[in-house]
């Protein structure tokens, strides 16, 4: 097996393993905020350990770590609207929101680029927000969670965007222990607006049952493990391929939550619908984006 194989391999392995993710904060009593704070303050620390026992540099300069924390603090805002999102709605809601996220990227990019939005984007957005309004149409009682994931996605185009300039500058696991760490600090600093205006039961940080076999699952396999993997593969493989491969999250999520959650995760034949138009719109922004590219560097037959 060729090393490329073995790489597009890991790539839908990492895929997967992040479409889990939702069905994770279901199946961990804590809220979202909590939840968060405990994922990456375990990460961090799972890897500051990691860099102490193979005795690594860990410092980076202080100018690029206020960046990467600031990162980590976005990356935060993102996953509490993540988790919420599933809690008030269902993982497949959470994940249909948050299936816009490469769009929203594809309008985040050219601003930070100071570059031209593409026609077909634009086309691709509004195919977007098709797909969204004939999930509204017919569960209008999700509308919450649907918004709050949409707001997720923009946030996760957010930092994506940012990260891909940090990640030739610094090694996947100094990135990801500096995020993580600026991660668990806004969730610390946002507890108590959280706790005064947003909930009236406060703070929930002591765990239930299994709860320490998830967080831990969540923090090492789908944090540290997933996250410092998909930054050294943005090295190797085409961000044409990366892309088209990260747009099928949504596509693997739902399947599993529909698997392992049965009857409360089966949404309306309309549900499905709206999904679809969003996947395929998805689906079809990076094929457009190569074939545009090709356009301009390929001369004019004839």
């Amino acid at each position: 097996m060729s090393a490329s194989i073995k790489d597009y391999l890991m790539l839908h392995f990492i895929v997967l393993i992040w479409g889990f993710t939702a069905i994770l904060g279901l199946l961990i009593s804590l809220p979202a905020i909590e939840l968060v704070f405990y994922r990456t303050l375990l990460a961090s620390l799972a890897v500051g350990l990691m860099f102490f026992i193979k005795r690594e540099p860990l410092l980076i300069p202080f100018s690029q770590m206020r960046k990467v924390v600031g990162v980590g603090f976005v990356i935060s805002f993102h996953w509490i609207l993540f988790f919420w999102s599933a809690r008030v709605s269902t993982a497949s809601v959470c994940l249909a929101g948050m299936a816009t996220t490469s769009l929203w990227t594809a309008f985040v990019e050219p601003f930070f680029n100071k570059s031209k939005i593409k026609w077909y984007e634009v086309a691709l957005g509004l195919m977007v927000i098709s797909g969204l309004l004939v999930i509204f149409s017919f569960e209008s009682g999700y509308w919450l969670g649907l918004s709050m994931a949409l707001a997720s996605a923009f946030l996760a185009a957010v930092f994506s965007v940012l990260n891909s300039r940090l990640a030739h500058q610094h090694s996947p696991y100094q990135i990801t222990f500096y995020e993580m760490a600026g991660a668990a600090l806004f969730a610390l600093l946002f507890m108590p607006f959280y706790a005064n205006f947003l909930n009236e039961e406060g703070l929930k940080l002591t765990w239930e049952g299994y709860d320490w076999f998830w967080i831990l699952i969540l923090s090492g396999v789908c944090t540290v493990y997933a996250f410092s993997v998909s930054v050294e593969l943005m090295k190797r493989l085409p961000v044409f391929s990366i892309n088209l491969t990260i747009n099928l999250e949504p596509v693997y999520g739902i399947i599993l939550a529909v698997l392992i959650f049965g009857e409360s995760e089966k949404m309306t034949p309309q549900f499905y619908l709206g999904t679809a138009i969003i996947v395929v719109s998805v689906l079809t922004y990076p094929v457009l984006n190569y074939w545009n590219k090709r356009r301009k560097i390929l001369p004019p037959l004839g």
